[in-house]
């Protein structure tokens, strides 16, 4: 069994531990509730516009369409890993690592991949299995919508040039404080969602002006709101993820701090009674 002095200065470091991990709690839960409002307000908007993009897409004729809808026989891939800057927010970041290798390995095993990091946490562990493309993390410092369409924006131009065949976006989608789910998202080609066993719905559309000038204007806007609602939804579910795990932390340390309060109880007691018992002995043997 420790000492006495070993068990104070374990139980003193748990509870300075206890104390970080609930502060860093109070000040994910702070920046949760405003990277929360800022993407359940967004993401209707967002969703709207894919989904009316991808309809647009499917009733373009040859000579409407542009090279971001050009679907291509896939030889290069590149996969936008969204990720955060810091640690200790659970398996946050694990998630996108697994899902990238998950991806190449079943999805784009024949293909060449590369890679877009956004994040810190994710470029360290991919750079060394993968070409990296480009690689972001300043864009937390500041993370809104004109710096994240400087990212877009050379996402498109690589496309167009044909520099890759097929984007696609994993990131980590908020669902609430406890939850985070995984998304793989195709970005690149743009083109229409078809269900199995379905054909892409036609709708009959009015152009304002004319439809090869609508499309043109609006798939760029489209690709730069998609980017941003992923960024906007990893960053919530940062800081919820981080917000559980440190909530986790705080619990484990007081369970354990109670338990070494209880063996030190123990062993204090135990060294009272030695102390009580030898001072009886040695009374009994002066008498004696």
């Amino acid at each position: 069994m420790a000492n006495l002095k070993e068990l104070r200065s374990r139980i003193s470091s748990v509870s300075s531990t206890m104390q970080i991990t609930s502060a860093m709690k109070m000040v994910s839960a702070a920046k949760l509730s405003r990277a929360q409002d800022a993407i359940v307000s967004m993401r209707p908007y967002a969703e709207k516009l894919t989904e009316l993009l991808q309809d647009l897409s499917a009733t373009v004729e040859d000579d409407l369409s542009t090279a971001l809808t050009e679907e291509r026989e896939l030889q290069k891939v590149l996969i936008v890993a969204i990720s955060s800057n810091r640690g200790l927010a659970g398996a946050f970041n694990t998630n996108i690592i697994k899902k990238v290798n998950q991806l190449k390995r079943e999805n784009y095993h024949n293909q060449e991949v590369e890679v877009l990091t956004i994040g810190k946490k994710v470029n360290d562990i991919l750079k060394k299995s993968y070409e990296i493309f480009e690689h972001h993390e300043e864009i937390y410092n500041d993370l809104s919508f004109l710096n994240s369409v400087q990212i877009s924006e050379t996402i498109m131009k690589a496309f167009e040039e044909k520099a890759y065949d097929k984007v696609v976006l994993v990131y980590n989608r908020f669902k609430n404080a406890a939850t985070q789910i995984v998304e793989a998202e195709d970005f690149l080609p743009l083109v229409a969602d078809k269900s199995e066993d379905e054909t892409p719905q036609q709708l009959d559309y009015i152009f304002e002006p004319e439809k090869g000038k609508i499309i043109k204007e609006l798939m760029p806007k489209a690709l730069n709101i998609q980017l941003y609602k992923a960024l906007r939804d990893s960053f919530a579910s940062e800081h919820g993820a981080r917000m559980t795990a440190m909530h986790k932390a705080t619990e484990n340390a007081t369970e354990l701090r109670d338990s070494l309060k209880l063996t030190y109880n123990k062993a204090r007691q135990a060294a009272i009674t030695n102390e009580i018992l030898e001072i009886v002995a040695g009374a009994e043997a002066l008498s004696d």
